[in-house]
């Protein structure tokens, strides 16, 4: 049994998650659709922030759908490298920053 969680196929049956609730799924797809389209972020750049968030909440489908979404757009492996590494950056420094806490309850501690 070496049959993954997440499988890639359940990525095309996103769009159905609307037949339990249409209203709220038509929403959802309507400000979704929107937010992608251009703007003052290209369509290109808003999919390389889409790609770098999917490696930050770890959504196994997000990445597949915004990599495979990233090559269509012609963004380069090394882009696609970098953007994850920027949000590598903001995630560990996220948790470091959280040491301050940590620094201060110590002190307080052993004065």
């Amino acid at each position: 049994m070496n049959k993954s969680y997440y499988q890639s196929q359940d990525l095309k049956k996103f769009k159905n998650i609307s037949d339990w609730s249409p209203d709220l799924g038509k929403k959802f797809f309507d400000y979704y659709n929107s937010v992608f389209e251009e703007g003052n972020l290209s369509a290109r750049e808003k999919s390389l922030i889409a790609l770098a968030v999917a490696h930050t909440v770890q959504c196994p489908y997000c990445i597949d759908a915004y990599t495979q979404d990233g090559l269509e757009r012609g963004i380069e492996k090394g882009e696609m490298m970098e953007a994850l590494h920027v949000a590598a950056a903001i995630r560990g420094g996220a948790s470091l920053v959280h040491g301050v806490q940590m620094m201060e309850v110590y002190e307080k501690r052993t004065m």
